[in-house]
C-alpha cells in the first residue's frame, strides 16, 4: 500500500470514528436514561435523636404528653398522647411563606377512645379569628379519615375521606401552594394520588390567611376519651419523592 492510500485511510477511519463520538453521545445525552435525576432539597424536618427540641414548639401541657417511642415496623417515631378533655397535643412546625410551594410527607397510625374526630395535622394561620383558621386540615374518627379546606370565611370544605381503623398505619403526602385564594393542594393516600370531592385531582382555594401560617401533628380537639397520634418524623421538600423517603 502507497503511503497516500495509507494516509487516506487513517483520515476515513478518524472522521467515522468521530462522527459516531457525536452522534452517539448525542443520543445518549437525550435518551431518558441518561438524563440527571433532578434534583430536590430537604427543606425541614425533626429528628427522633435530637427530640422534641426539634421542633420550633410543643402544645402538650400535663397529664398529656409528646415524645418519642420505638414502633417495631418504623423504628423510632413521635407519640402525642392526648390526655382526656384535653384540649390539645400538638407540634408546631416551621412558619410557613405565602407564595411558597412545598411538599409534605408522613406515616400516621392513631388510637382514639370515643367516636368523636381528632386534627391530627393543621396548616394553622394567625390570628385565629376572622381568618381561615386552619385552612387545611386532616381528621380522624375511629371509622374514617377525612382531609378538608376551610376558607376565609371560616367554611369548611370536605375534598376527600377514607375508612381507617384505629392501629392502621397509613402514609400522608401533600403538595401546598400557599395562597388567600389561589391556594392548591395535591394530596397522596397510602402512596396513591388522590381525587377530590370536586372530581379534580388539584383542588384550588384558601391554604394561607391572616399574618402567620405554620404547621401542625398531633391530637386537637377537646374530647372524653383519650387519643394517641404515632407519626414518623414529617418532611417537607420541593420534590415528593424526598418528602415521602421516610414514610
Amino acid at each position: 500500500m502507497s503511503p497516500l492510500s495509507r494516509h487516506r485511510r487513517l483520515a476515513v477511519g478518524a472522521l467515522a470514528l468521530a462522527t459516531c463520538a457525536v452522534s452517539c453521545g448525542s443520543a445518549a445525552a437525550d435518551s431518558p436514561a441518561a438524563a440527571p435525576a433532578a434534583a430536590g432539597k430537604v427543606l425541614w424536618t425533626p429528628s427522633t435523636k435530637t427530640g422534641p427540641s426539634s421542633f420550633p414548639g410543643v402544645q402538650c401541657a400535663a397529664p398529656s404528653t409528646f415524645g418519642v417511642v420505638k414502633d417495631p415496623a418504623k423504628g423510632d417515631v413521635w407519640r402525642a398522647f392526648q390526655a382526656a378533655n384535653q384540649e390539645r397535643c400538638e407540634t408546631v412546625g416551621p412558619d410557613l411563606r405565602s407564595g411558597d410551594t412545598f411538599y409534605l410527607g408522613w406515616s400516621s397510625t392513631v388510637d382514639i377512645k370515643d367516636d368523636q374526630s381528632r386534627y391530627v395535622f393543621q396548616l394553622k394561620c394567625s390570628p385565629s379569628e376572622g381568618t381561615a383558621n386552619h385552612p387545611i386540615e386532616i381528621d380522624i374518627t375511629n371509622s374514617r379519615v377525612r382531609l378538608q379546606e376551610w376558607d376565609t370565611e371560616h367554611v369548611a370544605h370536605p375534598l376527600w375521606t377514607a375508612p381507617v381503623n384505629n392501629g392502621e398505619w397509613h402514609a400522608y403526602a401533600l403538595k401546598i401552594h400557599l395562597g388567600r385564594t389561589d391556594g392548591t393542594i395535591d394530596f397522596w393516600f397510602d402512596g396513591k394520588k388522590q381525587t377530590f370531592s370536586t372530581g379534580a385531582g388539584t383542588f384550588k382555594g384558601t391554604t394561607w390567611d391572616g399574618d402567620r401560617n405554620y404547621l401542625k401533628w398531633g391530637a386537637y380537639h377537646q374530647n372524653p376519651g383519650a387519643a394517641t397520634n404515632t407519626f414518623t418524623s414529617p418532611v417537607m421538600a420541593t420534590t415528593l419523592a424526598l418528602a415521602t423517603a421516610g414514610s
